[in-house]
């Protein structure tokens, strides 16, 4: 089912949004100290063109650093990468075959918005980042 749904996501969905996380993190790294930005943009952009089986968890020992750094990414890059997944997740729920990719959307828009200090991990849950104990 996964297979299916990304296959499904890179044609509606994926690509778009992957060319959009590219061109934000090549802008991002013209200068040097976007490079991090540019990083954490390829890594999402990644993410964003085949997501489903990988979950996001927040990055142990992320501290203030990242938070700063996400205020920047939000002003700069976020706001209009989050603008794009929730317009082509609105988009997406308009038809029924639609809603799942639809729904998907929506939950990468944190992510797009905050992505310092967060990780991409296997959705498996034998995964060390989703044992809860």
């Amino acid at each position: 089912m996964r297979l299916l749904l990304n296959i499904l996501w890179l044609v509606v969905s994926g690509f778009w949004m992957f060319l959009g996380y590219m061109l934000a993190g090549a802008l991002w790294c013209i200068t040097i100290i976007g490079i991090p930005f540019g990083i954490a943009s390829f890594r999402i952009g990644l993410f964003a063109l085949w997501p489903f089986g990988r979950t996001v968890v927040v990055k142990p020992g992320a501290g203030v650093a990242s938070g700063i750094g996400n205020v920047l990414w939000f002003i700069f890059s976020g706001l209009w990468l989050a603008i794009g997944h929730a317009v082509l997740g609105a988009i997406l729920c308009i038809t029924i075959i639609g809603i799942p990719l639809g729904l998907a959307n929506f939950k990468l828009i944190p992510i797009s918005l905050f992505p310092l200090g967060r990780d991409i991990v296997p959705a498996d849950a034998s995964h060390p980042a989703l044992v809860t104990t």
